[in-house]
């Protein structure tokens, strides 16, 4: 159901002036912190089957200085897929994680999900998500590690109830792989992002762009999506939430870092 076109820009005005607003707190063309170093104030966790803010199982927490991803308390995963939340939308900025996977996937992980998680950018807010909900909608940038056999990309697009726009056509396809190289072992990664409100999404890697996309938006064949199209009056995606992922397979991040553009 598509809203008149003035109501329409009305309310992406007001998404996006909001977000500008939250932004203003952070100085403009420098790297700020979003991790204090020391516990996870600004972050809200979300895990599947629970209520937002139940940080199942101590699933994330903050030990020797990172982030830490974990699933002690797990008998199985059991797709218990979790996603932590900082605090205020943002629209153009860009983010910059740097992050290793440890140890071994829990027991009743996903195969697709060994060495798997990600940034999650442009999401609806937690609140908005249902409490069996999978992931966020959202453009996720994947962050993968190898097997230490086979080649695998590092920082791939997946679009839970999302779209892009690639190559001047609407890409569909859930999962795009990057041109990047594969990141075996548990050595850290630094993966940057690049992110131009409703213009252009570019995934970066030792400084070299390995994946570009444009207008982001709203899917509307996916039924939640179609929720959150009708409630702002738009498919269209100029900022949104941003989370780092609980996948299955323990990881660390030790820098969560944004800069805010003009």
């Amino acid at each position: 159901m598509k809203a008149p076109f003035v109501v329409a820009l009305a309310l992406v005005s007001l998404f996006v002036s909001s977000a500008v607003t939250a932004d203003e707190a952070f100085p403009k063309g420098q790297w700020v912190s979003l991790f204090n170093g020391k516990n996870l104030d600004g972050w809200t966790p979300k895990i599947k089957g629970y209520d937002l803010g139940d940080n199942y199982g101590n699933t994330f927490r903050v030990e020797d200085g990172v982030i830490k991803v974990g699933y002690e308390a797990y008998d199985s995963f059991d797709k218990r897929f979790g996603h932590l939340f900082y605090k205020q939308p943002f629209s153009n900025y860009r983010f910059r994680v740097e992050y290793r996977f440890v140890g071994e996937q829990c027991k009743g992980g996903e195969g697709w999900a060994l060495r798997n998680s990600g940034v999650m950018l442009h999401g609806e807010s937690p609140e908005e998500m249902t409490k069996d909900q999978d992931f966020p909608t959202s453009i996720e940038v994947q962050l993968l590690g190898g097997d230490g056999k086979r080649p695998r990309t590092n920082a791939n697009l997946c679009t839970p109830g999302t779209n892009v726009v690639k190559e001047g056509k609407l890409f569909t396809p859930h999962c795009t792989s990057s041109s990047s190289k594969t990141y075996h072992g548990d050595q850290w990664v630094t993966v940057e992002i690049e992110v131009r409100g409703n213009d252009v999404i570019r995934h970066l890697i030792d400084g070299e762009v390995v994946l570009e996309y444009t207008k982001p938006q709203l899917d509307e064949r996916d039924a939640h999506a179609a929720k959150l199209i009708e409630k702002a009056g738009t498919k269209v995606l100029s900022g949104g939430s941003i989370s780092l992922q609980s996948e299955s397979h323990p990881i660390e991040f030790r820098k969560v870092e944004i800069m805010l553009l003009d």
